[in-house]
């Protein structure tokens, strides 16, 4: 099994690559959890996430053969990034198999990196299959996003940094997906300090790993289906599974919703970009999927920051009606002169700031004396929104919410 010996060594091999990243102390999230928390920002590792580090320790330890043949791997885009740049950075050639609907910034940005880029299938078992058929007919070496020791060793090093940087930590937070990044982490956790807890987190839509503890074989998904889109994998990994089952305190998990409000607590009060997966540890202890004691030392792994720009509007907007920020309303109006004008001094008298308004006259589910009216509306909590509506209804207004 994966020893402290194996992720120290991983360290000496990747250190001319990889990045000591930054271990900060929040104040904002210590106030609203009543913990002690400090979070480990790989999102400043280079490529963006933790997979840089696994990928550089695995193609580290080719033979030459290996190096000559060139690698291929699948991923949902972190993990082919980190091939890509470790690849071309040791002189390997390298192509990498995407979901077809991978985010378009982590596409290019592995091709950016150097890596020969193949969309297919429609999430990463598909991904996975293909590349393997690559491997097949190319003789390529396959470099596993998580079920490899030395992929494994490379990502426990963030570890290593964590109970070095905070040697008070005593509880520190991984997202799951495969399961390599938290067996690592664990592994090197535990052997420096087996005291401190390592709580495992995965998204709701791909929670394959709770009932795969519970049965105490590797359980497998049909389908994910999640925001988090760097832990949407269908099972964890057979090696990993093998390390969770011994070395991880606790897995849990969360909803698109509160990893939602993660990611945008976490842009807002730390100004700190993550992605789906990157946030799933910050939604588990800001909603509280695991017990902690006050003044408790926790360490959230925020393990990526490369999420789509488009997905980023979308998850914000969803993160912002979850606590209350956004309100989206419809109502039908009288189509009379100053109809409008009313509407909205009842918003304005509430403190509501509009962003947007939508009045169509030609609506076909209206009368042909009505007009349709859509209002997207800044709001300042959900007690604020209870207000608003029940001015609008007090007013003699129908109103139905759309978000």
């Amino acid at each position: 099994m994966l020893s402290l010996a194996d992720v120290e060594a991983a360290r000496d091999r990747i250190a001319d690559v990889v990045r000591h990243t930054p271990l900060e102390y929040s104040y904002a999230f210590s106030e609203m959890t009543d913990a002690d928390v400090h979070l480990k920002l790989e999102t400043f590792q280079r490529t963006g996430a933790f997979k840089l580090r696994g990928a550089t320790n695995r193609i580290a330890t080719l033979s030459d053969a290996e190096r000559d043949a060139g690698v291929v791997t699948a991923s949902a885009g972190n993990h082919a990034q980190g091939v890509a740049l470790a690849a071309t950075r040791a002189g390997v050639d390298s192509k990498i198999v995407m979901p077809e609907h991978a985010p378009i910034s982590k596409v290019e940005a592995t091709a950016r990196y150097g890596g020969q880029t193949v969309l297919h299938g429609a999430d990463y078992d598909d991904a996975q299959a293909k590349a393997h058929e690559i491997e097949r007919a190319e003789g390529r070496t396959y470099v596993h996003a998580f079920d490899d020791e030395r992929v494994m060793a490379g990502q426990g090093t963030i570890g290593l940094e964590i109970v070095e940087d905070c040697p008070d930590v005593e509880t520190v937070v991984v997202p799951v997906g495969g399961g390599g990044l938290i067996s690592g982490i664990a592994t090197a956790v535990k052997a420096r300090n087996p005291d401190v807890r390592v709580i495992g987190v995965q998204a709701e839509g791909a929670a394959s790993l709770p009932q795969s503890l519970t049965a105490g074989e590797i359980q497998e998904l049909d389908s994910v289906n999640t925001i988090a889109d760097g832990i949407a994998t269908r099972k964890v990994g057979e090696t990993p599974f093998a390390v969770i089952r011994e070395r991880v305190d606790e897995v849990v998990t969360v909803p698109d919703e509160e990893i939602a409000v993660a990611l945008t607590y976490l842009l807002e009060r730390s100004k700190t970009l993550v992605e789906g997966a990157g946030a799933v540890p910050m939604a588990a202890l800001l909603f509280e999927r695991f017990d902690y004691d006050e003044d408790e030392t926790i360490v959230p792994a925020l393990c990526g920051g490369n999420i789509d720009t488009n997905q980023l509007t979308t998850v914000l907007v969803r993160g912002l009606v979850e606590t209350g920020r956004y309100l989206k309303i419809r109502t039908v109006l009288r189509d009379r002169p100053g109809a409008l004008e009313d509407l909205v001094e009842i918003i304005s008298d509430q403190r509501a700031n509009i962003y947007a308004i939508q009045h169509d006259r030609t609506s076909r589910d209206v009368a042909m004396n009505e007009a349709d009216v859509e209002i997207d509306i800044e709001t300042r909590g959900h007690d604020h929104i209870d207000e608003l509506l029940a001015a609008l209804r007090a007013a003699g207004y129908d109103v139905e919410v759309l978000a």
